[in-house]
């Protein structure tokens, strides 16, 4: 049975400039850093105690576009709504246009997130654990 994401890669167009936006974006969300190379390129990974995520140089010229088959967008889950808002808060203090903290009742009707875009356009979100989520975590096993 598969656990969890063990890591996710994203290739970027300019490593230096997503590097600096990461490694504000990260800080904040509590992640650590390691810089390694695999094939003589190097690869800026951010991690934390579940999975790494890394950034890798890009071979081609192509504009990140959401909507075209690939990655729409990565969230990250936060525990709390208090924990979105300040994650949200610190981003902002960081210099990253971090979208207010709001509640998406379309999606959920405890859906509270926080929106902003990397350097290439990827769209980034962090959301809080809902009771969903929760309640599907814990009842996991349970016999429907």
């Amino acid at each position: 049975m598969i656990i969890g994401i063990d890591h996710i890669y994203i290739t970027v167009s300019d490593l230096a400039r997503s590097e600096l936006f990461y490694d504000r974006v990260m800080t904040v969300l509590g992640f650590r850093k390691s810089v390694f190379a695999i094939h003589g390129d190097t690869h800026i990974q951010y991690f934390n105690r579940h999975f790494g995520y890394v950034l890798r140089p890009a071979r081609g010229a192509n504009v990140h576009e959401a909507y075209s088959p690939g990655l729409h967008h990565l969230c990250f889950r936060a525990d709390s709504v208090a924990d979105v808002t300040s994650v949200a808060a610190n981003l902002r203090a960081a210099g990253i246009d971090a979208t207010e903290p709001q509640l998406h009742s379309d999606y959920a009707p405890d859906y509270w997130a926080t929106f902003f875009n990397d350097p290439d356009g990827i769209r980034l979100e962090v959301t809080n654990y809902r009771l969903e989520r929760r309640e599907r975590h814990d009842a996991w096993d349970v016999p429907t």
